[in-house]
């Protein structure tokens, strides 16, 4: 099989050339279509859903805020600018969520179900087949729900570089909002490291 002709023909049909990440996954699939029972094992055993643990501190910081006393949930305006991004539920965002947006409890947990696949998709895709433990993969899910950043964060470079240390530090760096520290967020920053390094 020659390495080059393919590479040559997806780096065509995407007509750029390949990031780091696109160049080691598709490494480990020639090597695992030639037979390199190695490669398609390591590739398969990367965690690529996020866990229970991950589930609970994205939980525990996005919480299920206004509550009504008649068990609705209530919108509420984002806490960096007072405004747009309007929130629901466990934190999420989106056309149709704004003041006045009520949903029940259940439409609340359907809504993060939903888009922790989503996100847990982008971490793994942002990742490719670089090593990582089920902690580190569901504390980077949790850093990309509330930043969205998974695929420009310098976190991101040093995971797939192999640099944990300095991944784990990036953390600590997505504490702001509109410019502001937040304690809320530098709170979050912190157990997702803490929860990386486990």
């Amino acid at each position: 099989m020659q390495r080059r002709h393919i590479f040559d023909t997806v780096r065509s049909m995407l007509g750029r050339g390949f990031r780091r990440s696109e160049i080691v996954d598709l490494d480990r699939a020639v090597e695992c279509a030639s037979g390199n029972a190695d490669a398609c094992a390591a590739q398969a055993s990367f965690p690529s859903q996020i866990g229970p643990q991950g589930i609970a501190l994205i939980k525990r910081f996005e919480g299920c805020a206004r509550l009504r006393t008649d068990g609705l949930v209530e919108a509420y305006p984002d806490p960096g600018s007072g405004g747009a991004p309007w929130t629901i539920g466990w934190g999420a965002t989106g056309s149709g969520i704004g003041p006045g947006t009520v949903w029940t409890r259940a439409e609340c947990d359907a809504r993060l179900e939903r888009d922790l696949k989503i996100y847990a998709r982008d971490v793994a895709l942002a990742l490719g087949s670089a090593p990582r433990t089920q902690a580190q993969f569901d504390a980077m899910v949790s850093f990309h729900y509330n930043t969205g950043a998974i695929s420009r964060a310098t976190l991101t470079e040093r995971h797939i570089s192999g640099n944990l240390a300095g991944a784990r530090k990036e953390f600590a760096r997505w504490n702001k909002a509109s410019g502001r520290v937040l304690k809320g967020l530098t709170r979050r920053r912190s157990a997702e490291a803490a929860l990386y390094s486990a």
